[in-house]
């Protein structure tokens, strides 16, 4: 497990809008984001190390990468600002604390997917190859390929050719 230190110290470095998006990507696969993509904007966050980014994929500014389960981002993939993708959930506690055991669940996105801004995808969903999950959408259930999801809960709107 990270220290918090560390992962307010890398953050604040890597993600200063000062810093080229070359060396951004050097400290990320330093830090352990295997990344095959360079093109990863500023202001985001990253809870850990235990990310995988395809090859051509856009991260835009501001999103947040809560990483106490894997994340596993596709090829081709755009991913809007201020996306979040959360990991972490918690069991289910007692009447005076209800957030118990903290725990992760993997969080998959597909090759040629795009998250639309501030999409929030919650802990243990997959969004199959080619989706669309619209601006604000909350995806609590996982995503069949080839679809524009969008709401809250996301559902699906309308299948993609």
């Amino acid at each position: 497990m990270l220290s918090r230190a560390a992962l307010l110290v890398f953050n604040a470095i890597q993600s200063s809008r000062l810093m080229p998006r070359v060396l951004r990507w050097v400290l990320l696969r330093l830090w352990g984001v295997d990344s095959a993509t360079r093109r990863i904007s500023d202001s985001c966050w990253f809870g850990g190390r235990d990310i995988a980014i395809g090859r051509r994929t856009f991260v835009n500014f501001g999103c947040v990468f809560d990483n106490l389960g894997p994340i596993r981002i596709g090829n081709d993939c755009d991913i809007g600002m201020e996306v979040l993708i959360a990991t972490s959930t918690h069991e289910i506690g007692a009447p005076d604390r209800r957030a118990g055991a903290l725990g992760g669940r993997a969080v998959t996105i597909g090759d040629g997917c795009w998250v639309g801004a501030r999409a929030t995808l919650l802990p243990g969903v997959a969004v199959g190859r080619g989706c669309i999950i619209a601006a604000g959408a909350v995806v609590t259930r996982d995503c069949e390929p080839d679809g524009v999801y969008g709401g809250n809960p996301a559902r699906r709107l309308r299948e993609l050719s």
